[in-house]
């Protein structure tokens, strides 16, 4: 095992956080930007989904260079801000849902296309990182939920095309808010067993 791999606080691993951070927060802006255009709930869903994204990739990169407890707690607050951004998704969908919406179908595609792409580079970049603590696996399963929500998005997108109906807008916002509570409690349960398996280590 190289050094780089076990070192957690390495210039790889710290440069692998910031081009990732870099990534999702250009990502959640076009995603605000593009899902206010196309009135679409999917599109504003995961805009809120990668700025906490980013605030995690922060949380990741203060947390290298800590302590194990540190990390834990770090793993925490990303695990329950995905829980509270899960309950924000669902009452706009049920807003729309009365309201109504007109979401775009075509501009639902595109950037969620352009999403996919830039959530598996950053998916890419944190697999290859060595030796993964609690902090840094919660950060790659937010860019993992990240790349299902984007293909829902695309299908639904079509459907909307096609049928000009609001549901499978709604539809995605509902499925992002389920993967996020997924996330939330995978990340909470990892960072809880973390916690006992170091105290297995210490005894």
């Amino acid at each position: 095992m190289s050094e780089t791999s076990v070192n957690l606080d390495s210039p790889d691993k710290r440069r692998t956080l910031w081009i990732v951070l870099a990534l999702n927060v250009a990502i959640a802006i076009a995603f605000f930007g593009t899902g206010i255009l196309a009135d679409s709930s999917a599109l504003i869903a995961n805009g809120l989904d990668n700025s906490s994204d980013a605030v995690v990739y922060a949380l990741s990169l203060l947390a290298l260079s800590r302590s194990q407890k540190w990390k834990r707690a770090a793993a925490r607050v990303s695990g329950v801000m995905l829980l509270i951004f899960a309950v924000g998704v669902i009452l706009d969908v049920g807003r729309r849902f009365v309201e109504g919406s007109e979401p775009g179908g075509w501009l639902m595609m595109a950037m969620a296309a352009v999403a996919a792409v830039v959530n598996l580079l950053s998916l890419r970049l944190l697999q290859k990182i060595q030796d993964k603590d609690v902090n840094l696996r919660a950060a790659t399963t937010f860019s993992f939920n990240d790349f299902i929500s984007n293909g829902g998005i695309i299908i639904a997108g079509v459907i909307v095309l096609f049928t000009g109906a609001n549901w499978p807008d709604l539809l995605v916002g509902i499925a992002v808010a389920g993967v996020a509570v997924y996330g939330g409690i995978d990340i909470l349960r990892d960072a809880h067993q973390d916690k006992h398996d170091e105290k297995g280590d210490i005894h």
